[in-house]
């Protein structure tokens, strides 16, 4: 099965997870939601992800974000990984803000194109890699972000990223290079001007190129508190 298409409906599924069964699609029920992968239980770098994660949930919460991680081991695994998670942030609590959803035989791996073909398990089978899917409260994939092993994610991009993909959704605009919420935003160039003098009320600036191109129009990010 090919993996997930940006614009496309997320598949669902039925899995086990460490906190008791889920179907996707009702456990999205509506919201913004992340899923994120990890190759392994009981490795390092996955720990200090999924420990980064359960520290960062009242932000993505606040965002209306839903959170679910996967590895590729059954829920006995997952629940004995859990208090090492919370232990490596400092983290009160003796559970997870969010499920980890078991995948012991790599089926929901395979299914979205999370293997790893480089880095192998002690059996030789692919590992996982550090997928990052954000599914839109339609269900469609929004954004998908494929790491190796290796190399551990910034969470704080994956906030930034929510940020952006939150506010275009019903704005017409776009988010430059190292955008964060509350920087100017960009006029998407289906706008014209005109119409720009309407749409924002805050007003657009337009920069000066070399070309004369009048294109790279910015705004003020358009929410109110901004």
């Amino acid at each position: 099965m090919a993996p997930p298409e940006l614009g496309k409906e997320f598949p669902d599924f039925s899995v086990q997870t460490s906190q008791g069964a889920m179907k996707f699609h009702e456990y999205i029920n509506g919201s913004w939601a992340i899923l994120f992968s990890h190759p392994a239980d009981f490795t390092p770098v996955c720990t200090t992800e999924l420990g980064m994660v359960a520290k960062m949930a009242p932000q993505f919460a606040k965002r209306g974000v839903k959170l679910a991680a996967l590895s590729c081991n059954d829920v006995d695994s997952h629940k004995g990984w859990i208090p090492d998670i919370l232990s490596q942030q400092m983290i009160k609590g003796d559970d997870l803000p969010y499920p980890i959803i078991a995948d012991p035989d790599r089926e929901l791996a395979i299914q979205l194109g999370m293997l790893d073909p480089d880095e192998k398990n002690a059996a030789g089978l692919p590992m996982a890699c550090r997928a990052v899917f954000i599914i839109g409260p339609d269900k469609k994939l929004k954004l998908s972000l494929l790491y190796p092993a290796t190399t551990g994610r910034n969470f704080d991009e994956i906030l930034r990223v929510v940020d952006s993909l939150q506010l275009t959704a019903v704005e017409k605009v776009a988010t430059p290079a190292n955008w964060t919420a509350g920087k100017d935003c960009m006029v998407i160039p289906s706008i014209s001007n005109e119409e720009a003098e309407t749409k924002f009320p805050k007003g657009f600036k337009v920069a000066e190129m070399p070309s004369g191109k009048g294109y790279m129009r910015f705004t003020p990010d358009p929410r109110e508190g901004y």
